[in-house]
């Protein structure tokens, strides 16, 4: 019983220490696309997606109508992406994508995570080419979805690649393609269950588990920045 109830409570302490940090990011997600488009979802596809994802991560209805509501406000604060590339240890290459609402404070937390570990900011525009901008789609597989038929269906709309995992399907395109790769699943009857715009390293490296140490150690910080949305890397682990 004892430790049938010690287990509980550590999954229940992990995923609330989960939520402390997803949701807060998914609710800026949401209060910038509505600033940006209004609050209506049904023709704020930007809002849309955001509240999609909000719900993949079971955050719950009360919070993602108070991050509309702070999005749409006529006090509501200005919330700016940012991206930032540079180089970590052993020449790891990151990719950091940023919402904030203040800039020096987030370029100066950044900038921080990567000198003590030994990295530093690159160019910006340096690491572009080396990461492939694409839109991904993640939906449940269901019998009666024939993905023969899919693809084909979705090859017109920009569809690269379909494919399978853990019961899972994933759709990518060319990120220009987003809207027309969401329409197509729309209209095939899909209920997609997360979709972004992602950037998958071209070529990936592999580093010693020693080295990975360091690597995570400044990865975690960075993550845990609540002003940090993304973090993609040419790790090939």
């Amino acid at each position: 019983m004892g430790r049938a109830f010690e287990y509980r409570r550590a999954a229940k302490e992990k995923r609330w220490d989960k939520m402390s940090k997803v949701f807060p990011k998914l609710a800026k997600a949401i209060q910038m696309a509505a600033r940006e488009g209004g609050g209506e979802p049904e023709i704020n596809s930007k809002l849309r997606v955001a509240i999609q994802n909000a719900k993949a991560e079971n955050m719950p209805k009360d919070n993602i109508d108070n991050a509309i509501k702070r999005g749409i406000g006529k006090d509501a604060e200005a919330i700016n992406e940012v991206t930032f590339e540079g180089k970590g240890p052993y020449g790891v290459l990151v990719f950091v994508e940023c919402a904030t609402d203040n800039n020096n404070r987030t370029v100066a937390n950044i900038k921080s995570y990567f000198s003590k570990a030994g990295g530093a900011f690159t160019p910006s525009g340096s690491l572009e080419f080396m990461f492939a901008r694409k839109a991904i789609f993640e939906f449940k597989k269901a019998y009666e979805i024939d993905l023969e038929m899919l693809e084909l269906e979705l090859i017109d709309a920009g569809l690269e690649e379909i494919s399978e995992h853990d019961g899972q399907i994933y759709v990518s395109g060319d990120y220009t393609a987003f809207g027309n790769l969401s329409k197509g699943l729309e209209d095939f009857g899909v209920e997609v269950k997360k979709s972004s715009l992602q950037r998958i390293p071209t070529t990936l490296v592999t580093f010693s588990k020693d080295q990975m140490i360091e690597i995570e150690k400044m990865l975690d910080k960075i993550e845990d920045d609540d002003d940090v949305q993304a973090v993609y890397t040419n790790i090939a682990q």
